[in-house]
């Protein structure tokens, strides 16, 4: 098993997903200028700054991720062919805290998050409140979305860490 190709396609796909959270931005905000220029209704003008914001987390979220991926993939060569081993157990604490993170965050906060903003949806009528609500729940729906790819990857990624380095 080539512990440095799963890696390198590993940070290849997490540069992937960066590339899907930066055109999720860019849907975003050519949604937001669809609503600036076309909206003629209360709740269609009410959309401009939520997706704005939204399609804007999403773009700086993916630019931020391909850049620290990309660092990585230049990395992940130099840092194996020094000390294999070393770079296994490194890679297998990364993963095990990502892993963590995703359950936590992305499986466990962010429906919380859904839920309540739907609640507050149903019982604040203002349209300003509402499309803040349901960009809300569309952004975070796209994230979990994302974040369970991710996820099934990283554990892949993690259990082959985890048999090479029984195998040192």
């Amino acid at each position: 098993m080539d512990i440095l190709k799963l890696a390198l396609d590993w940070a290849k796909d997490e540069i992937f997903s960066a590339i899907i959270f930066i055109l999720f931005g860019i849907l975003f905000i050519i949604a937001t200028l669809g609503f600036w220029q076309l909206g003629k209704t209360e709740i269609a003008k009410a959309f401009i700054y939520p997706t704005l914001i939204a399609g804007t987390l999403f773009l700086l979220a993916g630019i931020s991720f391909y850049f620290s991926n990309t660092s990585k993939l230049s990395n992940f060569e130099s840092q194996y062919k020094s000390n294999p081993s070393a770079f296994i157990k490194k890679e297998i604490e990364r993963t095990e805290k990502t892993m963590s993170e995703y359950k936590n965050v992305a499986f466990k906060i962010f429906p919380v998050l859904i839920a309540l903003t739907a609640i507050l949806m149903i019982f604040i009528n203002k349209p300003i409140w509402r499309t803040s609500s349901i960009t809300i729940i569309l952004f975070l729906v796209i994230l979990i979305l994302i974040d369970l790819n991710a996820n099934s990857r990283i554990e892949s990624y993690h259990e082959a860490l985890k048999l090479a380095n029984n195998n040192i």
